[in-house]
């Protein structure tokens, strides 16, 4: 029961973040818009990250479609790990700690995943 919880919690999170990152996004706030410049990425990947990340928070919310969930799972995976690298050439070590979060609470909720899931 209790991997059960902590799967629905981690994923939920992964969810509502993806949601409102994808939000931010494609509604290129000041922050998403700057943030992605400071980095150094394009600002084409902003629009392609702000499709995918909702969609892939949709693939890991709703039930079925085992291997659309891993697909989503690997995006997450890497996008994250772009971000760790981005963040940390950037600004350093504090700046990489975010999404370094994200993608310890993403692994946690693909390890704790339901057989069927």
């Amino acid at each position: 029961m209790a991997r059960k919880v902590i799967y629905w919690i981690t994923t939920g999170f992964v969810g509502v973040m993806g949601v409102f990152a994808g939000m931010a996004y494609l509604m290129g706030s000041q922050e998403a818009v700057t943030g992605f410049a400071h980095v150094g990425y394009p600002q084409q990947l902003r629009i392609l990250l702000g499709i995918a990340k909702p969609l892939g928070a949709i693939a890991l919310l709703v039930p079925g479609w085992p291997r659309l969930k891993e697909w989503a799972y690997a995006g997450f995976t890497f996008a994250w790990i772009a971000a760790i690298v981005a963040h940390y050439r950037a600004d350093g070590a504090a700046a990489a700690a975010p999404p370094a979060v994200f993608l310890v609470v993403l692994a946690v909720s693909y390890l704790t995943r339901p057989a069927g899931r």
